[in-house]
């Protein structure tokens, strides 16, 4: 891992070499996750489309320096308006393929509408609270409680208990019960491409549906059969083909844009 050096303290991060000419992949992780919690999807989709990738582990979590304040129920729009442009702006990327799962893929669907997005990958996505997500934060609690998360979370994580703590507080809280993303998505005019499980402890396909409805670029739909909330980690091979076709195949991302990628 590298570390970059931020406003808000540095951020432990992973780059991928590939084509500089063409949009770099960006991955961002979910509510509990981090760079290495992504495991090798990120080198798979980069190796087949041939893109540099950028994956980094936002405050507070994996290996990257503590939030500067507590977490609020602002913290996905502040991840996606203030932190993500800066790293962009410190790693010269331009026009990325925003790649995001769970809290990541709202965080790409946030900054797609004001940043130059070439497409967009929400696995996973929340775009508005649904019983079935406070239900499942529920179920974690319980879990990490008992010790069986703690411990998986302590492999990857500085700090597991404040990862879990932050997340499931701010998402169970009363003012977190009217959070809504779905003004910013009619800002969005790239292609998305919508990837859920059907049984996504959660979130329910409303969520897609919602998406579909808002946003005001070409939408790709995949909902994969007995899978879970993380596809890429439970389906792997084939999140893996359908990312790669949607990126070979969106018609926006035929041009190059010079020296778009990772600096070398």
């Amino acid at each position: 891992m590298l570390r970059l050096d931020l406003t808000g303290g540095e951020v432990e991060c992973r780059l991928i070499d590939g084509d500089p000419d063409l949009e770099p992949l960006v991955f961002l992780h979910e509510g509990l996750g981090c760079a290495a919690m992504w495991s090798r999807f990120p080198d798979v989709v980069a190796k087949e489309t041939r893109r540099s990738a950028l994956v980094y582990s936002r405050h507070g979590h994996g290996g990257s320096a503590p939030p500067a304040t507590a977490r609020s129920t602002s913290y996905l729009h502040d991840e996606a308006d203030h932190v993500l442009p800066e790293v962009l702006a410190r790693l010269s990327l331009r026009r990325p393929i925003l790649i995001g799962h769970s809290d990541g893929a709202s965080i790409a669907l946030l900054a797609a509408g004001r940043l130059p997005t070439a497409a967009v990958v929400a696995i996973a996505p929340h775009v508005f609270v649904e019983p079935e997500t406070l239900g499942g934060i529920a179920r974690a609690r319980c879990r990490f409680s008992s010790g069986g998360l703690a411990e998986r979370l302590a492999v990857f994580h500085d700090d597991p208990d404040t990862v879990f703590r932050s997340w499931s507080e701010v998402w169970l809280s009363p003012q977190f019960a009217d959070w809504n993303i779905e003004d910013r998505l009619q800002d969005i005019s790239c292609p998305v491409l919508l990837v859920q499980g059907t049984q996504d402890e959660y979130g329910t396909l409303g969520q897609l549906d919602a998406i579909a409805r808002g946003v005001n670029g070409p939408i790709s739909r995949a909902e994969l059969a007995g899978c879970g909330h993380s596809p890429h980690l439970e389906q792997p091979a084939t999140t893996r083909d359908i990312v790669v076709r949607f990126l070979r195949t969106s018609s926006e991302l035929e041009h190059r844009s010079p020296r778009s990628g990772l600096p070398t």
